[in-house]
């Protein structure tokens, strides 16, 4: 059975010929990366086919084994009427799956960034889903006991600091340990046609970045799989028996529209593509426009007393722009909820090849009180080193800050070109 993505778009840019060359073939791939200009033009014209669509290649694989699946509300397979989650599908196939285990956000997607995620039951198949988020981010041997397959779908951003690869990384850790194979269903990376941004150092690992990256790695979350496999980043160098079910009729620079937020403020492209610049202001005293309608496609802060904590941030006599951040969907209490932030609205931004500092220097520039602009580990652990936020207050430029990032950079490119499928 094969059911067809019907909403798509998919663009063709002029620079495909040096993606074209990239690929290279490694064990249990499901596709070649196209050879030629014609071919790559050939697949953007046709409906993008995310892996878990590709029911004929995996369910073969799924008979009569007991499985896990690690899911949210983008887990889903496409047809005519819409979609349907790969659960209840694979329910209806009489796949036996045994328990749903659910990343940040939930299985459904409606939690808050950062907020606990409690294990319970789905009310609808009554199966039991365990929280990888809060306490357990590592599913446990005993969790993994009834299993004979963890099968993994999630609709990722390509950012390192989106934490879904980090759960990836994790589940892949727990069933190399327990001897349980791993199958990754894979889904078009909408940032997935650049690499960039500072990369992640050893000393500051964590969840929101657990291996040496860059911020945009240009890379599906199965070809991901495939890096840290192979590279030896699980614990003790140990090997996941992996199976990758790739996409068809996507590469590396066609665009796709998300059909489902992957997550609460991430609402549409625009959000997407400015993700990787503005969430660094994550790790800042400054609203990303959490708590609005326009998340991560503005940034902006009040003008506080000074009498007040946190001291003034943003100069208001350099913005015209304001908005007022409120709780709302995905963010019960955003920063500066409640106050008039002076800022800058860039909903109208098309599509980004690059991750640029220009927008959190403008902020630092014109922040009124600059010792309260970083909050240091957090901005830290989003840059994934400590030189990032030593730069900006240093007055480095945004083009004297990315040349630093090269050196990394290219040595990155050179390992991915090793797992690229598409």
């Amino acid at each position: 059975m094969m059911l067809f993505l019907s909403n798509f778009k998919s663009t063709v840019l002029l620079w495909f010929l040096v993606l074209a060359t990239c690929g290279n073939e490694t064990e249990k791939k499901a596709s070649t990366p196209p050879s030629n200009a014609e071919e790559q033009i050939e697949k953007s014209e046709k409906g993008i086919i995310v892996a878990a669509n590709r029911t004929e290649a995996y369910l073969p694989l799924l008979k009569g084994k007991k499985i896990g699946i690690v899911a949210n509300q983008t887990s889903v397979i496409f047809n005519n009427e819409g979609h349907t989650h790969l659960v209840d599908s694979l329910l209806s196939l009489n796949i036996n799956i045994k328990k749903v285990f659910a990343p940040e956000h939930g299985f459904r997607g409606q939690a808050d960034a950062g907020e606990h995620v409690k294990n319970s039951t789905d009310s609808k198949t009554g199966l039991p889903l365990i929280s990888l988020y809060g306490k357990n981010r590592k599913p446990s041997q005993e969790q993994l006991e009834d299993l004979n397959v963890v099968l993994f779908d999630i609709q990722d951003v390509g950012v390192r600091f989106y934490t879904y690869i980090a759960t990836l990384q994790l589940v892949m850790e727990a069933c190399a340990e327990k001897g349980i194979p791993v199958m990754v269903l894979d889904r078009p990376n909408p940032n997935g046609h650049y690499v960039d941004g500072p990369s992640m150092e050893a000393a500051h690992t964590s969840f929101l970045g657990m291996t040496e990256i860059p911020l945009v790695y240009g890379m599906t979350i199965g070809e991901y799989a495939t890096m840290i496999n192979e590279e030896g980043w699980l614990e003790n160098g140990k090997k996941v028996d992996l199976t990758v079910i790739a996409l068809e009729n996507w590469t590396h620079a066609s665009f796709y529209t998300l059909p489902i937020r992957p997550s609460p403020n991430l609402p549409n492209d625009t959000s997407i593509t400015l993700y990787p610049s503005l969430g660094l202001f994550e790790g800042t005293n400054v609203n990303a426009g959490r708590g609005t309608e326009f998340q991560f496609q503005r940034y902006g802060a009040s003008l506080i007393s000074a009498f007040e904590f946190p001291a003034s941030f943003l100069n208001s006599e350099k913005y015209s722009f304001t908005y007022i951040p409120e709780p709302n969907f995905g963010s019960k209490h955003p920063k500066e909820e409640g106050k008039v932030c002076y800022g800058v609205d860039l909903s109208k931004v098309e599509r980004m090849r690059e991750v640029t500092m220009n927008y959190i220097i403008d902020a630092y520039t014109n922040s009124t009180d600059k010792s309260n602009f970083f909050l240091t580990s957090g901005f830290t652990k989003h840059a994934g080193n400590e030189k990032l936020q030593k730069q900006i207050e240093a007055g480095n430029s945004n083009a004297e800050i990315k040349a630093t990032w090269q050196p990394a950079l290219e040595k990155f490119k050179k390992i991915r070109a090793n797992y690229l499928l598409y």
